[in-house]
């Protein structure tokens, strides 16, 4: 399991979850328009989750239907561009 970061981020980028996260999981670029969670590093901890101010972060098996293609999204981040943060 992962956790997975959907659309209330974008356009937020507070970056709470991230400052927490105990394993540097969560990762973004300057031109991106929100928080991206690595699938394979994250530990399923959870303690970004209560720090997000928008409740973006869901576990991954828990994410609403109407935002399952942030669960991609998040997963081809690190397979492609995101590549960088490996």
């Amino acid at each position: 399991m992962t956790y997975v970061i959907t659309e209330a981020c974008i356009g937020v980028k507070d970056g709470s979850c991230a400052d927490v996260c105990p394993v540097e999981c969560i990762h973004t670029r300057p031109d991106d328009d929100m928080y991206f969670i690595d699938p394979d590093e994250c530990i399923d901890c959870g303690v970004c989750v209560p720090e997000c101010p928008v409740d973006a972060i869901y576990p991954e098996e828990e994410v609403p239907d109407k935002y399952e293609r942030f669960t991609v999204m998040n997963a081809v981040y690190f397979d492609g561009p995101g590549e960088q943060f490996k």
